[in-house]
């Protein structure tokens, strides 16, 4: 049987704060045994067309951010 996801106030900020100002992208959260243990924060970045062409990549770029939440008793990777 699943184990029940416990989220409160600090990870609900945590997640609002990786979403935060995220027009185009999408937020993975891995959950192991019952606990958030990562999230994947991958955000897209869009130009429209302007005349002059200056300042506007024709494609989209992507960036990605990976945040690893530490389990209690994890030693911290160097």
């Amino acid at each position: 049987m699943a184990k029940p996801l416990k989220v409160d106030d600090a990870w609900l900020e945590r997640i609002a704060g990786l979403l935060n100002d995220m027009e185009f992208g999408s937020l993975h959260i891995v959950v192991h045994e019952g606990q958030i243990v990562q999230m994947e924060r991958t955000e897209r970045k869009r130009f429209g067309n302007t005349p002059s062409g200056a300042d506007s990549p024709e494609k989209s770029t992507r960036s990605s951010t990976r945040q690893h939440v530490r389990r209690p008793g994890e030693k911290q990777q160097k």
